[in-house]
């Protein structure tokens, strides 16, 4: 017996070891996290320099010595006599929002925005690479709002969408002046909705009841906890129409020409259908737009990032695997109904 005790006070010092030093080095990370934490930084990237090394390097596998040398020295006398004779050129600024339900990258797209503002010419302009599935309406309307900024200050945005504009992520893409995609980029998706589980009855059979305590009679509708009724679900089915109002209304702000009853309904078109109702002016890929300017603008990657202390790491990779699972449930069902991948 004495044995036991003491091979089981030998495991437990061991263990009690073992976690001290899990959460000292939480601690220590944390606390440093807490002394890197600043305002972020912004970053700038010269695309043309990039595009040009990208080919520099297929052309050096590809072509002789001397025909390489030879080409690039005169591609270096053309840029040189471009840019002295072109002087001040076109700049066009490339933005990317990767949205997810939370509309998080708003974040740094509000400090790119207005970093942009404060240097644009009126001949410039703003490309954003936009995917988004969409999300809590609020957080991309604070986004839409944010892009709209631009065209307030008199500097055209092109929104390139080349694999999605869902929901809120067309709810952004509306405001630019002009609208691409992919042939098989998904947009649309005009419409609002709400999905609430309601674990009323399981509570009510094991004798569990919730009280919800409200003044002001809308102050909570629909609950997940207790009964819901027909007066709760019609009023939120009246806050919902209301929303899609004003979705509506901010579409045909940005986009009058568009016939709002064919295309406000909920559903989601490919971009060749897309074009053909309006939703996008033209069928091109973001590649293609920028090779497109290349020899006649200037084009510069602006981004914005911040630094995150541990724990907002933490949340943010637990909010990031929950809507990743959601994409994931998203993804499956597009797949059995469409039958792709």
């Amino acid at each position: 017996m004495s044995e036991f005790l003491v091979e089981y006070g030998l495991f437990l010092a061991k263990t009690l070891t073992v976690v001290a030093a899990a959460v000292f080095i939480i601690s220590a990370a944390a606390a440093a996290s807490r002394k890197q934490k600043d305002g972020g930084g912004l970053t700038v990237r010269n695309l043309n320099d990039r595009y040009r090394q990208i080919t520099d390097a297929l052309r050096k596998s590809v072509l002789p010595k001397r025909e390489f040398r030879a080409e690039a020295k005169a591609r270096k006398a053309e840029i040189k006599a471009r840019q002295k004779k072109d002087g001040d050129r076109k700049r066009l600024f490339v933005l990317d929002f990767h949205g997810d339900i939370k509309a998080t990258a708003v974040a740094s797209l509000r400090h790119e925005i207005s970093a942009v503002l404060a240097v644009a010419r009126p001949e410039d302009e703003v490309l954003l690479r936009l995917e988004n599935y969409g999300g809590l309406v609020h957080e991309h309307g604070l986004a839409a709002a944010q892009l709209a900024r631009l065209r307030a200050g008199g500097i055209r945005l092109t929104v390139a969408v080349d694999k999605v504009a869902a929901s809120g992520g067309y709810m952004m893409a509306c405001v630019g002046d002009r609208v691409i995609s992919s042939p098989f980029a998904v947009i649309g998706s005009i419409g609002v909705l709400a999905q609430i589980p309601n674990f009323y009855r399981l509570l009510d059979q094991h004798g569990i009841e919730v009280e919800q305590i409200k003044a002001g009679r809308y102050k909570r509708t629909v609950t997940m906890f207790g009964r819901n009724t027909e007066e709760d679900r019609a009023k939120l089915t009246e806050e919902l129409e209301d929303v899609h109002v004003l979705f509506r209304e901010l579409i045909a702000e940005f986009r009058p020409e568009l016939d709002l009853d064919a295309v406000a309904t909920g559903e989601h078109w490919y971009g060749r259908r897309a074009l053909a109702l309006g939703l996008v002016d033209g069928l091109q890929t973001s590649d293609d737009y920028l090779l497109g300017v290349l020899d006649q603008s200037d084009l510069f990657g602006v981004q914005w990032k911040g630094r995150k202390t541990l724990s907002e790491k933490v949340v943010a990779a637990v909010e990031g695997s929950a809507d990743a699972a959601v994409r994931g449930l998203q993804s499956a069902a597009d797949r059995s109904r469409f039958g792709s991948g």
